[in-house]
Order: C-alpha cells, then structure tokens, then sequence
C-alpha cells in the first residue's frame, strides 16, 4: 500500500479531483500556497499495483511532470472504497510491480555516492583477497555482504528502458569504476601479503591448488547460469520492492570472488590465473546486466511520454544485442572450457580403469590404489593437456615392482591416445584380520548358573 501526496496546480484542482472520484479513490485536500503557483494538495491511498496507473491518469489531467510528488509506505489503510479498489486492482490481473516513479527512485538510492562506493569497494576487495588466500568460504562471504555491485547493475538497466540517461550513465560509470578499483585493490593487497609474509611462501603450483582459487580458473557455462540468474533476481526483486539485501550478495558472489582471483593472479604474475577468473568477471558482468535488462523490459517498464518510447526502445534493443554478442563471443571461451573439462573428466576416469586393471593381474594383485593425481600443463589459457600421473600405491611389502610405472603409462597411452609421463609412489600397508568372537556352547550362563544354584 502506498500514501500519495499531490501539489495541485492552479486551474486544476476540479479536474484532478473529479479523476479521483471518478475511480472511487479517497482522499484528502488542503489549502497551500507556494511560490511554483500551486494552490493545494490532495492525499490519498492507493493499492501498490495501482500507483502507476492514477499518476499517469492525473498527468493526463493536467498534473505536471514535475509536479511535487512523494509516494510512502503505508502500513495500514482502513477505508471500504480503499478495499474496493484493492479489489478491483486484483480482479484485473496487473502485475505485481513497484510505480516507474518508485523503481526509478529504488535506482537511484542503490547507486551510492562515489566515495562511498569507491571505499565499500576497496574494503570487499580486500577481504575477498584475505579469505581467498586463507581458504576460508566464510570470510569470502563476508567480503560478499558489504559488495555495493547490484546498484550499479541496477541503475543501468532502468536507465535503459526508462530513458533516463543520467541514471544509465551513473551505472555504467560504478561498474567500470568498482571493477578497475576491486582488481587494484586486491593485487595490491596481495602483492603485499606475499612480500612481508603474511601467507606461507606459495609456488604457483600451492597456490592453484587453493580451493577457492582453482574454482575460478576455469568459468564453464554452469557460471553463466549463475550470472543470468543473479540479474533475474537482482532486477525482480528491484521491481517488487522488496529488500534486495539477499540479492545483492548473490551477485556478488558471481562478482568479488572472481575479481579478488584476478589480483591474485597479478601479484604473483600468473597469466593463465588472471585471463580465467577476467574472462568469468566480464562474463558475469554483462550477463547480470542482460538479464536485469530483459527482465525489466518484459515488465512493461517504458518511458512515459510516447515521444519517448521509440528511443528506449531503440536503445535497450541495440543494448540487448551488444550485451548477447558479447557474452557470445566470450562463450567460446567458456565451451572451450566446459569441453576441456569434459576431456579432463574422460581421461581421469579411463587412467583410474587402467590403474585398477593392471593392479588386478599377476604380480602386482597384491597392490592397491591410494590416491590418484593428474597434473596438467600450465598454459596461459585453461586449456592444458595432461602432463604427469602421478600414482599412490599401497603395498604390503618392500618389493621393489621396477616395472609398474612404464607398464601403466603404456596402459595409459593406449587407452587415452596421452603420452603422459607416470609417477608411482608407494607406501606400506597393513592388514589386521579381525578376531572372531567367542562362543559360549555348553553350560549356563555365569548369571543364570548363579540363580540356579540359589
């Protein structure tokens, strides 16, 4: 429910009136004076799915565009027509959106001012950076909660489809702000871990094997889903009115673990680190903002003035494009990926079958497989062929079997067509039969014996 409060302009205040009685509306007037000319205010009570309609039948009216104008939460309306009227916006199926006045207000209010967005920006960035390094999901959810990346998102894409150039501006301009500051913030930030020690001294190879790094090295199209369904939510929950809090973490996530990886992979100068988690940044970027962007435009957010509507249109049209063209071109990325993953799973699985196989035969039964590792070659685009196999394997003795690793990477080969190279490794193993337990077959019990006897 909503309070509207209307400045009348002089010579309206009949017509603007009658149009609140002719829709059964309550409402109050009183007499002002001001220095624009306008001669009183009316308020009245309007059910959420009906402010959009009342505004733009009373600017019909007569009311100015820029007429005086505050739309508030009212958490209480007791009136029979106010329930008639609910009613009937109910009857007729309208959907279950926020007033374009208000979504263009939810904008505004969700891109911060500069300052702020620049410190809130530089401060997730760095707590994304620590609790990457550390390995910790809680802390990098964290970094997630004071993210300020869904106004920006936001701004863009009711600027969009409103027409409204300076709020699209705005967003576009914290997007390419908060994405340039978010990376400068976490190298740097990492760069000086690194340098004065505050993590263990980590090769390249400790590094990737960071778990909340090496999620991010290869963005596949599972990512992508992500992202669209980050903006779906972002743009829903803008056009609802309800909070966007949860939301915002949500995009965040597709957001500011990615961009603490990038300065990650700049402080230690990996390349193939910094072109993986950029190519997921922009990928989620430009899906977050297609997806808010569609959803808005399905809404039936337009401008209000016709002359208006044939430019937003055009614009959001040639922005829906250039958004899918992009996330297109990026896509090959992002197949080449998945594809790649794919492979590395197939040629996982077939490795460990042969393992198994030839542990199973002849001399080497008495062996078992512990553990079993693939290490793949490192390479500026996350495309890497296998490089070593490296074999944990159990044995129960000190034999010293110095023909089992040519014999499993000529399994290998074989099976996969890789000519990899193989390490094996083993460590000894013991088996303890279990007891079995004592049976107690003739007699009685100690209790029961006990009881007889007395």
């Amino acid at each position: 429910m909503r309070l509207v409060q209307v400045v009348i302009p002089a010579g309206k205040h009949d017509t603007i009136l009658s149009e609140l009685e002719e829709r059964d509306i309550d409402y109050v007037v009183t007499d002002e004076t001001g220095s624009q000319g306008y001669t009183g205010v009316v308020y009245f009570p309007l059910p959420s799915k009906a402010v959009e309609d009342v505004l733009g039948a009373l600017r019909e009216a007569g009311l100015e565009q820029n007429a005086y104008t505050v739309v508030v939460d009212a958490e209480t309306v007791v009136s029979k027509r106010f329930e008639e009227l609910q009613d009937r916006y109910e009857e007729a199926e309208s959907e279950d959106r926020i007033a374009r006045e208000e979504i263009t207000t939810a904008a505004s209010e969700l891109a911060p001012r500069l300052f702020p967005f620049v410190v809130m920006t530089v401060v997730s960035a760095v707590v994304a950076t620590a609790g990457v390094l550390l390995d910790s999901p809680a802390v990098v959810v964290g970094s997630m909660v004071i993210a300020p990346l869904i106004g920006p998102a936001m701004a863009t894409s009711v600027g969009t489809v409103l027409d409204e150039s300076e709020l699209f501006r705005r967003g576009v301009t914290l997007q390419a702000l908060g994405f340039l500051v978010a990376v400068a913030a976490a190298a740097g930030f990492a760069y000086f871990a690194r340098v004065v020690h505050l993590v263990p001294p980590l090769t390249p190879d400790e590094l990737l094997a960071i778990g909340q790094v090496r999620e991010r090295l290869s963005p596949d199209f599972l990512s992508l889903a992500v992202a669209l369904g980050a903006g779906t939510a972002g743009a829903f929950s803008l056009s609802s009115g309800v909070s966007s809090a949860l939301v915002g973490v949500m995009i965040a996530v597709a957001l500011v673990p990615p961009t603490a990886v990038i300065g990650i992979g700049l402080a230690w100068g990996l390349p193939s680190t910094v072109v993986g988690a950029s190519v997921l940044v922009l990928v989620n970027f430009l899906s977050i903002n297609l997806a808010a962007l569609a959803v808005l435009w399905y809404q039936g957010y337009r401008p209000e003035h016709w002359f208006q509507l044939s430019e937003a249109r055009s614009a959001t049209l040639k922005r829906i494009a250039a958004l899918l063209l992009a996330i297109a071109v990026l896509s090959l990325f992002l197949g080449g990926v998945t594809y790649t993953s794919y492979q590395h799973g197939q040629f996982e699985e077939e490795t460990r079958t042969q393992v198994q196989d030839v542990l199973a035969q002849g001399e080497y039964a008495e062996l078992s497989l512990v553990e079993l590792d693939v290490v793949y070659e490192r390479t500026i685009l996350p495309f890497a062929p296998p490089d070593r196999v490296v074999l944990t394997i159990g044995r129960p003795t000190t034999n010293a079997y110095a023909d089992l690793a040519a014999t499993l990477r000529e399994r290998i080969r074989e099976a996969t067509g890789e000519s990899v190279s193989v390490r094996v490794r083993f460590v000894e193993t013991q088996t303890a039969a279990l007891a079995a337990p004592a049976v107690r077959t003739t007699g009685d019990p100690p209790l029961l014996a006990a009881r007889a006897a007395a």
